[in-house]
């Protein structure tokens, strides 16, 4: 096996990486088999998380009526929230700890898998909320054991978090993003059935993907895992361990698949392939970042979302100031990448051509960010975002405040190819305002 990354083990660097991924069933229809699989799992009494929106639709339906043929109980939560919170999370814990099931299912976007992750987590293994939320807003305690068996059926092609170890919510006191990770956060399983996009809102279709494209680009331009120093005990490797071989694979596919249907997906809700072709996409990229992690875009769309004051978005329910997470994370992305391009522009120009663009007769050391961060200008334009922060209602003056709610992420911006203080946050959020 070869590697792009260098490997020398020097100065106490981490020379191994670790694989890790949720067993994925993929194809349509797919989630008709949940009840096989819950009771295969050893589940008897099972919660049902969704959102009251999903609760409402065709698949919903089919998970419940298969997990009652497989001659389960159920319960069912369907309060999740759209960008949960800490007191969503809390409502739903409560839920878990008095009904207490055996087992999970999530049927949703990555809102909802998420509220069920942590659902699952302080229904088993009980502590004060901030115990396990990540440092240094947390305590980032481990999870001190297994939790009960998880399969996670997204309704998205987005987060990824049917895949990942990963939950994410709003701390309301701080106004800000932030969020739990731990291996034994990701679900036991994934049930990923393209026919639950076909009726998703463009916006929501494109905020997702986008979402995905920019898991694709970080864990392929993060910090390589042989940059980070070795963990005291192997078992400590973190889930976001760098840039690696097997997260390259992911993420070099993924990107593939995003240039040549992403913009088809959101235009044309009829176009069924490239809806699953997109949904594929976003189980790889998940893999991947799943393994490496993502970095400074997604740092920085924390803070974004965090923020908001009135912008709210196309085809999301409810009337609360609302920056979807891919949104968030996408209006940052361009000037993000021109930043980072330094660390390793053949990487950077790289990911460029597997998105699409045409880097024939590129200066690698000159011409990559600026590629990469137009490739992308163009794609956002092609499926409606926003024209960077002001489009959502910031402007150059927020850009230090910005930087400020950004800088505790320090798992995520650890995890960027080079290294950023809250100046250059603030620079790179400034940048970010508006690209055409």
């Amino acid at each position: 096996m070869t590697c792009c990354h260098d490997a020398d083990g020097l100065d106490g660097h981490d020379t191994a990486f670790t694989v890790d991924a949720s067993r994925v069933t993929f194809g349509r229809g797919c989630l008709r088999e949940v009840g096989d699989r819950a009771r295969a799992l050893g589940m008897t009494r099972v919660a049902v998380f969704s959102d009251p929106t999903v609760a409402g639709l065709e698949v919903f339906d089919t998970v419940q009526r298969s997990l009652r043929e497989a001659g389960l109980d159920t319960v069912a939560y369907t309060d999740a929230r759209v960008e949960p919170t800490d007191q969503s999370f809390a409502q739903a814990v409560a839920f878990a700890t008095e009904t207490q099931p055996d087992g999970y299912v999530s049927v949703g976007g990555g809102s909802v898998i998420d509220t069920a992750k942590a659902a699952d987590l302080y229904a088993t293994h009980q502590a004060d909320f901030l115990d396990y939320v990540n440092a240094p807003i947390g305590g980032g305690n481990p999870v001190p054991g297994p939790l009960a068996p998880h399969i996670a059926c997204p309704t998205t092609s987005g987060t990824g978090s049917e895949v990942t170890g990963i939950a994410i919510f709003d701390l309301l006191s701080l106004h800000a993003k932030t969020g739990i990770a731990a291996p034994a956060l990701r679900p036991t399983e994934a049930l990923v059935d393209p026919d639950c996009t076909d009726t998703l809102p463009a916006e929501v279709v494109a905020c997702s993907g986008l979402d995905v494209l920019s898991h694709a680009l970080e864990s392929y331009t993060a910090r390589p895992h042989t940059r980070r120093a070795a963990p005291e005990r192997p078992s400590q490797r973190p889930m976001s361990q760098g840039a690696n071989p097997w997260s390259d694979l992911g993420s070099r596919e993924a990107l593939r698949l995003l240039g040549e249907y992403l913009q088809r997906a959101v235009t044309d809700a009829a176009d069924r392939e490239a809806r699953e072709q997109t949904m594929w996409a976003a189980t790889l990229a998940g893999i991947a970042f799943g393994n490496a992690g993502v970095h400074a875009p997604h740092a920085m769309a924390y803070a974004v979302a965090g923020r908001v004051r009135r912008f709210h978005p196309q085809g999301y329910p409810g009337d609360e100031p609302l920056v979807p997470h891919g949104m968030a994370v996408i209006l940052n992305a361009p000037s993000a990448f021109r930043v980072t391009a330094g660390s390793d522009p053949h990487r950077h120009l790289q990911a460029a051509h597997h998105l699409g663009a045409d880097i024939a007769g590129a200066d690698t050391g000159r011409d990559a960010g600026g590629i990469l961060a137009e490739h992308l200008i163009g794609i956002m334009r092609g499926v409606g975002m926003p024209n960077g922060l002001t489009g959502v209602g910031y402007t150059a003056a927020d850009a230090q405040a910005l930087a400020e709610g950004a800088w505790p992420q320090q798992r995520l911006l650890s995890n960027a190819p080079i290294d950023f203080d809250e100046s250059l946050l603030a620079e790179t959020f400034g940048d970010a305002m508006r690209y055409w």
